[in-house]
């Protein structure tokens, strides 16, 4: 065992009042409804707990799952949920402390100014650690001018925000069919959804207007590291493909080279226990921006724990991977 902790920083969990209430109000939730009470250690705090002794000072910080409550509610609707689900996460940490090291406040953005006022609150009332938000807020892109507040108050927070993916079967991957099949939009869906929300979030000014800004991508910066080429000297010609529409001030706005950006970015290591990303991933991001995660319950501890011991490095930065970062992002002193 390692002689510091395992910070989790990307888990999800499911409290039972914030589940029935989200079932209340979005009835038609039947699959994914259905889906997630399987997934019991979402719910079952002893069955998570058994799970995590094996791991020694192993702790998690907490999140709520897919579904994006923008998706189930809107206005006073859906910011009532995401109350409700930050009271109870905060309730779990006040309650857990040797086990969870913090939580990431919900949102719901159809509501910006409503969103703000609970970021306020989750964070000055609660101690939130930061907040979750998705790459797509009912549709809309996070670069819409309507969620640059959003950004802007994490900066003067300087926390975290969380970024999940969140495409579902309705986003076809050919024009000829009326969803996605096979669990397409999940697996090669949700890197890709990452990959466009981070290109967008760049491309709009988001690391000009607030340097230092710290956004946390969830499986290890979707396809970016690999497709590092094809982001970097390939659109270095952004708007030669394109005749409808005039790209041509976008780089030359920009205070640095694109590539540059992305590597503002953390990354963490949920990659269900994957034999290559992680390294790609580390490669590309620095061991000062990969944050230990696992994506539990819905993706696996142990064999994410095998992959990064077996990684060739450093002992400072394989701390700096399980702790230090998390501490820093977090601003909480974790290890002794």
């Amino acid at each position: 065992m390692a002689g510091y902790p395992l910070i989790d920083i990307y888990c999800h969990i499911f409290p039972e009042r914030f589940f029935q209430e989200m079932v209340r109000v979005a009835p038609n939730l039947t699959n994914i409804g259905a889906r997630l009470r399987n997934v019991k250690k979402l719910f079952d705090l002893d069955l998570r707990f058994r799970e995590m002794d094996a791991f020694g000072d192993y702790r998690q910080v907490i999140s709520l799952p897919n579904p994006p409550i923008e998706d189930l509610a809107q206005g006073a609707t859906g910011l009532e949920l995401a109350r409700i689900g930050n009271d109870a996460m905060a309730e779990l940490c006040q309650k857990h402390p040797e086990r969870f090291a913090g939580f990431v406040a919900a949102v719901s953005l159809t509501d910006v100014d409503g969103s703000l006022a609970e970021i306020r609150r989750a964070v000055g009332d609660l101690g939130a650690s930061g907040i979750q938000v998705f790459t797509s807020i009912a549709g809309k892109p996070l670069d819409d001018a309507a969620y640059q507040p959003v950004f802007a108050e994490m900066a003067k927070l300087d926390l975290p925000v969380w970024l999940h993916p969140g495409r579902t079967a309705a986003m076809t991957d050919y024009g000829g069919e009326a969803k996605s099949r096979y669990e397409m939009w999940w697996c090669f869906g949700w890197p890709y959804d990452t990959s466009v929300a981070m290109s967008r979030l760049v491309f709009s000014g988001l690391f000009d207007r607030h340097p230092g800004i710290k956004i946390v991508t969830h499986h290890c910066g979707g396809m970016i590291p690999y497709f590092d080429g094809r982001v970097g000297a390939g659109l270095e010609v952004l708007g030669s493909r394109t005749s409808d529409e005039d790209y041509s001030k976008v780089l030359t706005g920009l205070k640095r080279p694109h590539l540059d950006y992305f590597r503002e970015f953390y990354a963490d290591t949920a990659m269900f226990g994957g034999q290559y990303g992680i390294a790609c991933g580390l490669d590309f991001f620095g061991p000062d921006k990969v944050v230990f995660a696992t994506d539990t319950p819905l993706g696996p501890i142990k064999p994410t724990i095998e992959v990064i011991d077996r990684l060739d490095l450093s002992e400072a930065d394989r701390r700096k991977v399980y702790v230090g970062n998390a501490e820093r992002l977090l601003k909480k002193k974790l290890a002794s």
